[in-house]
């Protein structure tokens, strides 16, 4: 039976949990998650699981946060001055907002504090520093 390899592309469904098993992501209800193994369009961890398996297996995996989405950096939290924030933003814990970096590129961040002096704001990926456990169904291999 042919094995998926780097350079193939896949259809999968899979089932993203948390250490303490709740569910961060699924594609139940959805189409498969198509990808190329080795474009880089899914994190590390996740295609190292697939390189190696047939239609229809199936296989679940720890991914330590070095291969999901890094670890939880300090340098990308900073705090910002309230009063240099827009005075019309709603600025709840848990918002987004969109910055521009020096480079010009918008970068997410999310809120983390608000206190009447300032605001925290985190750049780091939602799942940085996690570790992750996945189920993956392998559906097909693209030919």
């Amino acid at each position: 039976m042919t094995q998926a390899k780097t350079g193939d592309t896949v259809k999968v469904h899979y089932e993203g949990t948390f250490a303490d098993g709740a569910v961060f992501d699924s594609s139940d209800g959805r189409d498969p998650l198509e990808f190329t193994i080795g474009a880089g369009n899914v994190i590390q961890g996740f295609e190292n699981a697939v390189v190696g398996m047939s239609p229809g297996e199936s296989v679940t995996t720890k991914i330590e946060s070095e291969q999901a989405y890094g670890p939880h950096r300090k340098e990308m939290v900073i705090e910002v001055e309230r009063d240099k924030m827009p005075k019309d933003l709603d600025l709840e814990v848990g918002g987004q907002l969109q910055l521009k970096a020096q480079n010009g590129q918008m970068l997410p961040v999310l809120i983390t504090d608000v206190s009447p002096g300032k605001v925290t704001l985190d750049a780091n990926h939602p799942l940085a520093g996690k570790d992750l456990t996945f189920k993956i169904d392998l559906v097909e291999i693209i030919p």
